[in-house]
């Protein structure tokens, strides 16, 4: 029972302080766009991401290459950068356009690391 309170605790104080957790109770995070963000900084995002990392997978063709929209292209090449600099939650912030879920963004054929 002690477990509970002191993983609310936590829970708590990384949402509260700013601060995300790699792992949350055993569970690996991504980084996705935030639905608010607008097109622009999606694109800029995307534009930096892809001088910096191989993002061949959202290109045509390609399993993660549809939908074929702004932010499904962001939110994989945003998650591509978050986990090849090492998941950390400054990896994912992008101007506040990113986001750290909890929960597996990947559909169909398209696995996000």
């Amino acid at each position: 029972m002690a477990k509970v309170p002191a993983l609310f605790f936590l829970l708590f104080f990384s949402l509260t302080s700013g601060w995300n957790l790699i792992m949350v109770n055993g569970q690996k995070t991504w980084c996705v766009a935030k639905p608010s963000s607008d097109q622009a900084a999606l694109s800029s995002n995307i534009n930096y991401i892809c001088s910096q990392v191989d993002c061949k997978i959202i290109q045509s063709g390609n399993p993660c290459s549809t939908p074929d929209n702004i932010i499904n292209k962001a939110s994989i090449a945003m998650n591509l950068y978050y986990h090849a600099k090492g998941r950390n939650k400054w990896n994912c912030d992008f101007n506040n356009s990113g986001l750290i879920v909890i929960t597996d963004p990947s559909y169909g054929n398209c696995t996000y690391a």
